[in-house]
């Protein structure tokens, strides 16, 4: 899968997850900070299931050596390493629930 695939995938997963997510947390005692980030949450999602598929050992060496040096163009809103991972906590509920959909329809199909 390329990049485009996968941001593709989870921007659509995203837009229909999103009205239910925020109406749960708006019930919930969670608090949801504002996503106000350079990269939109499909974004992050695209460059964690990237991570799994790329065969770096550690998610630093592939976002310093691959996402940062070649993936520039599809991510005109990268941020530094270290703010990137400040993101992640944000992301995993929305990311297992867009894996979960995907292995889904994979296993569906086998």
């Amino acid at each position: 899968m390329n990049t485009i695939t996968i941001f593709c995938a989870s921007d659509n997963f995203y837009r229909g997850f999103e009205p239910r997510w925020e109406q749960h947390l708006s019930k919930s005692w969670l608090k949801r900070h504002q996503w106000r980030e350079a990269l939109c949450l499909s974004e992050v999602m695209t460059i964690m299931v990237g991570f799994h598929l790329s065969g770096y050992r550690t998610f630093e060496h592939d976002y310093l050596n691959d996402v940062l040096r070649y993936q520039r163009g599809y991510f005109p809103g990268l941020v530094s390493y270290h703010r990137l991972v400040e993101l992640l906590p944000g992301s995993l509920v929305p990311l297992c629930c867009f894996l979960t959909a995907a292995l889904g329809n994979v296993v569906a199909s086998a």
